[in-house]
């Protein structure tokens, strides 16, 4: 599978660079000061509680919103200010990604083809591998309303990946969808890596986190950590023990706006 990624750097240096970067939405604060940074061709998983925070940081290194305050660079260029050329690296999937429900798998993909200016040869080419990859080639003229839940979100990947992006962001992308399609989606993920695209995605399913190579670890607007899944369970009996520990530990030195980290 040759996925051709724009603009391949040196995989040494960090792809995404997050700098003391906070949201605010009136008075609630849904991200405060967080800072790290991703390697290229890496999986880097979010975890953490509900309203921790994830989707918002995910949006805003996707360039869809604007941080209050802080910077996050991707490839170098400031989201912000190089938001146009920063969108051409990357592919971003929302939780309740706007697949076409009255048209088929083959327009679907048609459409977002010619969002991204891809016809010609290039067009039945790019077809032909993400559906292949992803196993929906025998569904092509079916309905996207008529697919189940995880062929839905293998085609909204296949979508997402057409103009072949150097970062793909996902949101939950396996919320609710049934364990072999779960582990056919983290199949296509991990090949993905293979072939040197970076990955950023937040899960609810610590076994998805075990498969990142990096997990950033979110809680009240606060990342309380970032490791890899084996450091962050060295002392716990399992990924899920040792993230209640880390969460619990926060809530009881919370002091104010002191997390103690």
């Amino acid at each position: 599978m040759d996925f051709a990624l724009k603009n391949l750097s040196n995989t040494d240096s960090p792809i995404l660079q997050v700098d003391q970067v906070s949201m605010r939405f009136g008075k609630v604060e849904a991200v405060s000061k967080v800072s790290f940074s991703v390697q290229a061709g890496s999986i880097f998983g979010f975890v953490g509680s509900d309203g921790a925070g994830k989707t918002t940081l995910l949006r805003m290194i996707a360039a869809m919103i604007r941080p209050s305050t802080g910077r996050i660079q991707i490839d170098g260029m400031d989201v912000v200010q190089d938001r146009t050329r920063v969108k051409e690296l990357i592919g971003y999937m929302p939780q309740r990604f706007g697949l076409y429900s009255d048209l088929t798998v083959a327009e679907n993909m048609d459409f977002f083809m010619d969002i991204f200016g891809i016809f010609g040869s290039e067009r039945k080419k790019r077809k032909d591998q993400y559906l292949g990859f992803s196993n929906l080639m025998p569904f092509q003229d079916r309905l996207a309303r008529d697919l189940s839940g995880g062929m839905k979100q293998k085609l909204g990947l296949a979508c997402v990946l057409v103009h072949q992006p150097r970062l793909l962001i996902l949101d939950e992308p396996t919320n609710g969808v049934d364990p072999v399609s779960r582990k056919e989606f983290w199949e296509i993920l991990c090949a993905m890596q293979k072939e040197g695209m970076t990955i950023l995605v937040s899960t609810a399913y610590l076994d998805e986190g075990e498969k990142c190579d990096q997990i950033v670890l979110m809680h009240n607007a606060h990342v309380l950590d970032q490791a890899a899944p084996s450091a962050f369970r060295a002392d716990f009996s399992s990924l899920e023990q040792a993230m209640i520990h880390r969460i619990e530990a926060a809530d009881r030195m919370l002091s104010g706006d002191h997390f103690g980290i």
